[in-house]
């Protein structure tokens, strides 16, 4: 194997680990660094096995991943039984906790679906329902960007290696 190769192939590795990292990790764009490893992977053979239409699907999975990120809390304090406002608190808690690291991505969501909630004037155990759902909905977004990581990685493999 040529050096470049071998250089693709250990940068390929570090991205796509830092990038499953930075998917449950705040502060890092996790599917796009994943991406990026996957198309060094890919440049390995001069795109020879994993061509335009894989690399456009890997692409269209990892951008899924972002719809995945904002929608889960969202939804999840939908499904508790939360108001307009509450889902909305909670994506925008989301949002809001994107900036203030691990902490505010888990506390972020429960805090804006409960201030969404109380500003609709619910009572306190109903707001923290929703904040609740919100949490579960966050939990089960970071599971389901993770199962989209191994579904791209799975499908590079088999396209770069089975095909």
């Amino acid at each position: 194997m040529e050096p470049v190769t071998i250089l693709l192939w250990l940068l390929a590795l570090v991205l796509a680990a830092v990038g499953i990292a930075g998917l449950v990790l705040p502060g890092l764009p996790g599917a796009p660094i994943l991406f990026a490893g996957l198309f060094a992977g890919a440049a390995t053979d001069g795109f020879a096995s994993v061509g335009t239409w894989t690399l456009v699907a890997l692409g269209a999975m990892a951008a899924l991943t972002y719809a995945v990120d904002f929608g889960a809390a969202a939804l999840g304090a939908k499904r508790f039984g939360a108001s307009r406002r509450a889902v909305i608190g909670a994506a925008l808690g989301m949002l809001a906790g994107l900036f203030l690291g691990l902490v505010g991505v888990l506390v972020g969501p429960f805090v804006g679906a409960v201030l969404g909630e109380l500003s609709n004037r619910r009572s306190l155990p109903e707001a923290g329902r929703a904040g609740l759902g919100a949490t579960l909905g966050l939990a089960i977004g970071a599971a389901a960007k993770l199962a989209l990581a191994f579904s791209m990685l799975g499908l590079f493999a088999a396209v770069r290696f089975f095909s």
